[in-house]
C-alpha cells in the first residue's frame, strides 16, 4: 500500500509538473507602427517650404515695396530686389503721417485693452467655468450669441454715447467699448472647465482662502498659458483696428493705422511710402512674437495635449 501511494504520489507531481511545462506563454500584442519614430519624406518638407514661402512673401515685397520708387514699383516688370530708398521712405511716412504720437496712442490702447480683456474674461471665464449660481446657462448663452451680432450694428449709438460722455476723440473711446470681449470669456471658460480641477478649490477653501486668494493663487497659474493666446489675439486685433478709431477719434490724436490711413488718402499715393508706413506698423508686432513666441507656442501646445 505504501508503494502504490508513494507512485502514484510522484507520478501526480510529475504529471503537474508538465502540464505546467506545457503551457505555451501568453504574446503579447503590438500595434503595427508602435514606437516607430515616422520621417517626414519629400513632399512633407517640399508642402512646408511652399508655405512658409507664401506666408512670408508679403512681408518681403512690402521691404522691397518700402525701398524702391513709385515708378519702380509700378513698372511693367517689377522688382523682387530690395533697392537704396528705404531709409528716405521710412523718413518720410514717418514725418507726413506723424507715426512717432500714432505709436504711442497704439501702445497705450492695446496694452490697455490686452490687460483689461485678461483680468475680466479669465474671472468671468472661472465664473462660468467653476462656480455655481442662478441663471448660469442664461447668462453664458447670451454672451455667446453677442458673438453673431455685427459690431457695425453697434457703431450708431456707441459713438452716441461717446460723444455724450465727452470722450470724442480720446483715446478712452476705442478702450472702453472693448475691454471684455465675449471671445474671451468662452474661450477662458472653455479651457478652465478642463485645466483646472475642483480639487484644487476645494483644498484652497479648506485652507481659508477666499474667492480672490484662490483667483490669485490657483486660477492664474493654472490660466496662464490661455491667457498668453489670447493676450496675443487681443493685442494683435487691438493693434491692426482700424474701423473704429477712424470713427472715434480725430487726425490730430490717432492710432497707427488712423495715421497710415492718411498717406492712402492723396488722390495720387505715394505707395513707396505707404508700404514703408506698413513696415512701421509690422514691426512691432514681429518683436513681440520674437519675445513672447515660446510662450504662445507651449500655451497653444498645453491646451491641445490632454494628460
Amino acid at each position: 500500500m505504501t508503494t502504490t501511494s508513494t507512485v502514484t504520489l510522484a507520478d501526480h507531481r510529475s504529471v503537474s509538473k508538465g502540464a505546467v511545462h506545457d503551457v505555451p506563454p501568453r504574446r503579447r500584442r503590438f500595434k503595427p507602427g508602435a514606437g516607430r519614430q515616422h520621417h517626414a519624406g519629400p513632399f512633407a518638407y517640399f508642402a512646408l517650404a511652399v508655405v512658409g514661402i507664401g506666408s512670408l512673401f508679403p512681408l518681403y515685397w512690402t521691404l522691397v515695396a518700402a525701398s524702391r520708387t513709385q515708378d519702380e514699383i509700378l513698372d511693367t516688370t517689377p522688382p523682387l530686389v530690395p533697392g537704396g530708398n528705404l531709409v528716405h521712405n521710412l523718413q518720410a511716412a514717418w514725418e507726413q503721417a506723424h507715426l512717432g504720437k500714432a505709436i504711442v496712442n497704439t501702445v497705450i490702447v492695446s496694452a490697455s485693452i490686452t490687460l483689461a480683456t485678461l483680468f475680466f474674461c479669465t474671472l468671468a471665464g472661472y465664473a462660468f467655468a467653476k462656480m455655481r449660481f442662478k441663471g448660469r446657462g442664461a447668462l453664458m448663452t447670451a454672451v455667446i450669441a453677442t458673438l453673431t451680432i455685427p459690431p457695425q450694428l453697434s457703431v450708431v449709438p456707441l459713438f452716441m454715447m461717446m460723444a455724450d460722455i465727452g470722450w470724442g476723440g480720446q483715446l478712452e473711446s476705442v478702450i472702453f467699448p472693448t475691454l471684455v470681449s465675449a471671445f474671451g470669456v468662452f474661450f477662458m471658460r472653455q479651457y478652465l472647465i478642463e485645466a483646472l480641477p475642483y480639487e484644487l478649490i476645494e483644498a484652497g477653501r479648506v485652507d481659508g482662502a477666499n474667492n480672490l486668494r484662490i483667483v490669485w493663487s490657483i486660477v492664474l497659474p493654472v490660466a496662464r498659458p490661455a491667457m498668453m493666446v489670447l493676450g496675443m489675439l487681443t493685442f494683435v486685433q487691438a493693434w491692426n483696428d482700424f474701423f473704429w478709431p477712424y470713427l472715434a477719434l480725430n487726425q490730430e490724436n490717432p492710432t497707427l493705422q488712423v495715421a497710415l490711413g492718411q498717406l492712402s488718402a492723396s488722390y495720387v499715393p505715394d505707395q513707396s511710402i505707404v508700404m514703408a508706413g506698413a513696415l512701421i506698423s509690422t514691426l512691432p508686432l514681429l518683436v513681440v512674437f520674437v519675445i513672447f513666441g515660446k510662450q504662445i507656442v507651449g500655451g497653444i501646445m498645453s491646451g491641445a495635449v490632454k494628460g
